[in-house]
C-alpha cells in the first residue's frame, strides 16, 4: 500500500426489511380474490368491475369467469392440500437415520388420474368458452338495433351514428334495452392509426380496433346510467387518457338527444368574431362544425362540443376555463397529444372560447 493512502473501508449495506415469501404468498391468496369483488360493494354506479355486469354479453362473460374461477379454485385447493399433506406427513423427523427411503416407480391408477382428469378439464373449459364466444360473436342482429361506428384515434374516440347522421366524440349515447322491447346496440369498430381496444367492462368484453380491418361487437344495457370505459391496448403516450363514457338513456331521452345532435350549430351575432377566428385559422383543418366551413376529420367534431362532460377524452371537465387552457396549451393536459398549440393571443382565445361555448 502506498504511503498516505488509507485502506478501503468495508461499508456494510443497511439492512432492508423484506416481506417473507410465505407472507407474500398468503397475502396474495387471501387479498387477491377480494380485490376482484371490492368494486361490487356499496355504490357501484361508476364501477368498472366485470363482476357487476349490466348488459347481456357482460353477463355471459361473468358466468364464464366464475365457472373458470371455480374449476381452477378446486384444482388449487386439491393441489395445495396435497402439498401440505406431503410436507407434514413426510417431514424429516429426529429419529430419521438418513437412509434413502424405498423408491416406488409408477402407479397406474395415479398416472391415469393425472392424465385423464386434466384432459377432461381442458375439454370442458374449451367447449364452454367456445359456446360463450359463439353466443356473443354470432348473435343475430335485430332490424331495430342501433348502429354505432366507433373509430379510435390517438388519443380520442370518434363516434358516429350512420342512420341518423350524428357525429360526436368520446361520449356515446345508447338506448336502454327493455324486456318488453329489446334494443341492442351493435358497434362497428375501426382504427384511424394504431391498434386500440374498446372496453366498457360492465357492458361487454374487449374488442380490438385494428387499422384496415372492421371488427364488431354489441351491447344490450339493462338499465340507464353512466358506464365508464377506456382503451385497453397501449396505443402511445396518452393511452391512459383515452377514456370513454357510455350514457344509457331511456328511449325518450335517446330520441331527444339524437334530435339535438342533428341540429346545426347555433350562430349568434354576439360571438361572430370567435367564429371568424375558428374559420380563418388551422382549427378547420382538424375540426368540423356543421353550418360552417369547418369539415376536418383529424380531430373531434365540435358541433355540439358543450353538450359533452369532458375535454380531451376525459382528461378534464368541460368548462370554459379548461377549454381556454386546452386551446392555449393542450400539451399541458396531455403530453404527446397531436393537437398543436394554436399560438393565439389572449383576446383571440377569449373570442374563440366565447364562440365555442355556444356550441351546445
Amino acid at each position: 500500500m502506498k504511503p498516505g493512502v488509507k485502506p478501503n473501508r468495508v461499508v456494510k449495506a443497511p439492512k432492508r426489511t423484506l416481506i417473507s415469501p410465505r407472507i407474500f404468498l398468503l397475502a396474495t391468496l387471501v387479498l387477491g380474490p377480494l380485490t376482484l369483488f371490492a368494486a361490487d360493494n356499496g355504490d357501484t354506479s361508476l364501477s368498472t368491475s366485470i363482476f357487476a355486469p349490466e348488459s347481456t354479453p357482460a353477463h355471459s362473460i361473468m358466468r364464464l369467469s366464475l365457472f373458470v374461477l371455480t374449476i381452477t379454485g378446486v384444482i388449487f385447493v386439491v393441489v395445495f392440500s396435497l402439498i401440505i399433506y406431503a410436507i407434514v406427513r413426510f417431514r424429516r423427523r429426529s429419529e430419521d437415520d438418513g437412509k434413502e427411503p424405498a423408491q416406488v416407480y409408477g402407479s397406474n391408477p395415479v398416472e391415469m388420474a393425472w392424465t385423464v382428469v386434466p384432459i377432461i378439464i381442458v375439454v370442458v373449459l374449451t367447449l364452454t368458452t367456445a359456446r360463450i364466444i359463439h353466443e356473443i360473436q354470432d348473435a343475430p342482429k335485430p332490424p331495430d338495433a342501433v348502429d354505432v361506428q366507433v373509430i379510435g384515434h390517438q388519443f380520442w374516440w370518434e363516434i358516429r351514428y350512420p342512420k341518423y347522421g350524428v357525429v360526436t366524440a368520446n361520449e356515446m349515447h345508447v338506448p336502454v334495452s327493455l324486456k318488453t322491447h329489446p334494443t341492442p346496440t351493435f358497434l362497428d369498430l375501426r382504427s384511424a392509426d394504431v391498434v386500440h381496444s374498446f372496453w366498457v367492462p360492465r357492458l361487454a368484453g374487449k374488442t380490438e380496433l385494428v387499422p384496415n380491418k372492421i371488427n364488431t361487437m354489441w351491447i344490450e344495457p339493462e338499465r340507464t346510467g353512466l358506464f365508464l370505459g377506456q382503451c385497453a391496448k397501449y396505443c402511445g403516450t396518452q393511452h391512459s387518457w383515452m377514456l370513454l363514457r357510455v350514457y344509457v338513456d331511456t328511449p325518450e331521452e335517446f330520441a331527444r338527444w339524437l334530435q339535438e345532435q342533428k341540429s346545426l350549430a347555433a350562430s349568434e351575432p354576439a360571438v361572430a368574431a370567435g367564429r371568424r377566428i375558428f374559420e380563418q385559422t388551422a382549427c378547420i383543418n382538424c375540426h368540423a362544425v356543421n353550418g360552417t366551413v369547418g369539415t376536418g376529420r383529424f380531430g373531434p367534431d365540435l358541433t355540439h362540443l358543450m353538450s359533452r362532460d369532458t375535454l380531451g377524452s376525459g382528461v378534464a371537465k368541460n368548462t370554459p376555463e379548461n377549454l381556454r387552457a386546452w386551446i392555449k396549451a393542450p400539451g399541458q393536459f396531455k403530453p404527446g397529444v397531436l393537437m398543436p398549440a394554436m399560438n393565439l393571443n389572449d383576446p383571440e382565445i377569449d373570442q374563440l372560447v366565447a364562440y365555442l361555448v355556444t356550441l351546445k
